[in-house]
């Protein structure tokens, strides 16, 4: 049996972070996914699917993304019921955040890169010293607007 959930969208809220008597971290949000379709009026709807992450993705998630931060999430669906304070039953069905990847530009203050359970990469970039090096736009000598690029046989390895 599989029970595998991948989704990309955009953070409706900032996360919730929380810690358990025991002192795990985990992390609530909610995330707006683009449905492939549009309605009868021509505008595309989107679902709002609740996350809930654990231990260090939780703290992850919590100091790299906040509202309007697109994020890939990588979990499994889960369902769950408690009472509340009127004594009724609630359902609550969500994803249980395995791996998230942070979406957002190089630009922000997020990386492509994301973070994944254990923190084997915490979202953050290596320091370069203060400054911004390596793959920006204008760095890159292929970012040619689609002009065709003037290279001589001399500069080409083979």
């Amino acid at each position: 049996m599989m029970n595998r959930t991948v989704l990309v969208g955009r953070l409706t809220k900032d996360p919730e972070l929380r810690y358990t008597q025991s002192g795990q971290a985990v992390a609530s949000f909610t995330l707006a996914v683009n449905r492939t379709f549009t309605n009868q009026q021509g505008e595309r709807e989107a679902d709002f699917i609740n996350c809930v992450a654990w231990r260090k993705t939780a703290e992850n998630i919590a100091n790299h993304l906040k509202k309007g931060s697109m994020a890939g999430v990588d979990g499994r669906l889960q369902t769950r019921s408690y009472e509340d304070n009127s004594g009724r039953r609630v359902f609550v069905t969500e994803v249980n955040v395995e791996s998230v990847q942070f979406l957002d530009n190089k630009g922000g203050n997020q990386d492509h890169n994301g973070t994944q359970e254990g923190g084997r990469n915490n979202g953050k970039r290596p320091s370069q010293g203060g400054t911004q090096q390596g793959n920006s736009f204008q760095d890159d000598p292929f970012a040619n607007d689609g002009k065709p690029i003037d290279i001589s046989d001399e500069d080409l390895p083979f």
